[in-house]
């Protein structure tokens, strides 16, 4: 099966001469939630806004479920919902006129048991004859995701969508884009809680200055790149490592109390049952030992750490 959204060789490059995206290519899945991941200024903005229309590439092509979105770029734009960062809406309009209109702005034909059940979705049908402008900014945030929903779209990008929100949003939000995958809607999203995009995401990217670093499914990826540390909780605080235990790379921590060791769990030879013996012999006591996975953010940072510096975190 063809991919929903082709990106081939896509460069933006500025006035001012900055580069914002370096020549990246991408293929997303129909149905797939993707996540892009990356620091501010990483590119993510504007490869969405490339994406939808609202920025032009300097280079490069962007299908999205097969059309151009330049030679085709109205039918391929029909395709997409965006949600973008801003809150930008018209103050004066009744949540119901304002999401029903956004419907009209793409061709498609009065449904007011769509609309409905959107609003419904995002408990706005109690504020459907509110102004926008006397609704806090969490509900302005729910009418964002109602406009991008309204026609109907294959497609929906989320930059950032629940930055600055309140926790019943979020919940809200991640329910019904559970519930679009279902139905066939393909999701890209942008955020900087992590967590999110762990418990969300069938794939990830990682941008870092205009480059993609890494695309890869999400278990695919911690398994390759996450590692394990071993923490030993001794009875006695340690001022130094002793020297007898250089050969691990071990960190103090916890005020002299606590010992890591970092590993990859995937290699046959561990070195953790020569640690233990070895601080065994040495005679130094410990009250309880645990491990813990690498999270989807350690595995972020180090790979940002290493493109910024070419070194390993």
């Amino acid at each position: 099966m063809p991919p929903i959204i082709a990106i081939s060789n896509l460069t933006k490059t500025y006035a001012s001469g900055f580069r914002a995206l370096n020549d990246v290519s991408l293929d997303i899945h129909r149905g797939e939630i993707f996540a892009l991941l990356g620091p501010n200024g990483a590119g993510k903005t504007t490869l969405i806004s490339i994406i939808c229309g609202i920025v032009t590439a300097t280079r490069g092509t962007v299908l999205a479920d097969g059309l151009d979105i330049v030679r085709d770029y109205r039918a391929a734009r029909s395709r997409i919902g965006l949600v973008p960062q801003e809150l930008s809406t018209d103050a004066f309009e009744t949540v119901w006129a304002t999401v029903s209109f956004s419907r009209g702005l793409f061709g498609r034909p009065p449904d007011p048991r769509h609309i409905e059940k959107v609003l419904r979705d995002l408990s706005l049908w109690d504020k459907r004859k509110n102004k926008i402008m006397t609704l806090s900014g969490g509900m302005k945030r729910r009418v964002m995701i109602a406009k991008a929903l309204a026609h109907e779209p294959d497609i929906l990008f989320l930059d950032e969508p629940t930055a600055g929100v309140d926790v019943e949003l979020r919940r809200d939000m991640w329910q019904l884009v559970r519930g679009l995958r279902e139905r066939g809607v393909t999701i890209i999203l942008t955020t900087h809680y992590i967590e999110e995009a762990e418990e969300m995401a069938d794939r990830i990217g990682v941008i870092n200055g205009g480059e993609l670093i890494v695309v890869e499914e999400k278990a695919a990826l911690m398994k390759k790149l996450g590692k394990k540390q071993l923490t030993v909780h001794l009875q006695q605080p340690m001022a130094a490592i002793p020297a007898e235990l250089a050969g691990w790379a071990l960190t103090l921590d916890a005020g002299g109390r606590e010992l890591e060791y970092a590993f990859d769990a995937n290699r046959e030879h561990t070195g953790v049952p020569e640690l233990l013996r070895r601080i065994g012999d040495l005679g130094i006591e410990f009250n309880d030992i645990n491990t813990r996975q690498s999270s989807l953010e350690d595995i972020f940072v180090s790979l940002v750490h290493e493109k910024n510096t070419g070194k390993k975190a």
